[in-house]
């Protein structure tokens, strides 16, 4: 994807999103999103988005409290595995950014690193492609060599975002149309605003 579809993807999920999976499938690492400002939602369900990093992938969590991180308690070192359901406001995302992953290193007592490969060293980053996703509680960098990105219904490119988050945008206006009839939490959330009439 390029740059303007990976700002749109930070958007689209800063505003309203929030972290709800974490798996890990051997060399694998899918992060599920839920609430994010993209396609027409259906009745009370928001819209849900995955990223998947794979070859050479990486977890580091950034943190303070050792019960912050518990999810990774039930990490299979012998199998790689994990998949487990959190839920955390997002606060910020940052792709491709070794600069801006630097201040934690220094921001948090401690780091928690799962890697496939046994060299790894999260200052020192190889790979092409990493986020960094700040919730109130904790920061997680993740990334490999390969980055893709789902809908429910199919992998993401950049023609594809664009005309969900066109769907999203039409959502919104009509919402606007209507708030005093309906009330929609991720509309209210979004910073977009319009005067009141």
């Amino acid at each position: 994807m390029n740059t303007e579809s990976l700002n749109l993807i930070r958007d689209v999920i800063v505003n309203s999103g929030k972290l709800t999976s974490i798996e890990i499938s051997q060399d694998s690492i899918y992060l599920g999103f839920k609430d994010v400002e993209l396609g027409t939602p259906v009745s009370d369900e928001g819209f849900s988005l995955v990223v998947r990093f794979a070859d050479d992938s990486f977890f580091t969590t950034f943190f303070n409290n050792i019960w912050d991180i518990e999810f990774l308690s039930k990490y299979d070192y012998a199998n790689r595995l994990l998949s487990e359901d959190v839920l955390y406001n997002v606060k910020e995302i940052k792709f491709i950014d070794f600069e801006y992953l630097n201040t934690f290193f220094y921001s948090f007592k401690s780091e928690k690193t799962i890697a496939d490969s046994d060299d790894f060293d999260i200052h020192n980053i190889r790979n092409d492609f990493f986020m960094l996703i700040e919730t109130e509680q904790m920061a997680i960098a993740v990334g490999g060599n390969q980055m893709d990105f789902f809908s429910p219904f199919e992998r993401l490119d950049d023609s594809s975002l664009r005309e969900l988050s066109n769907d999203w945008m039409l959502y919104f206006l009509k919402y606007q149309q209507k708030r005093n009839i309906v009330k929609d939490p991720m509309c209210e959330n979004h910073p977009l605003k319009y005067p009141k009439k």
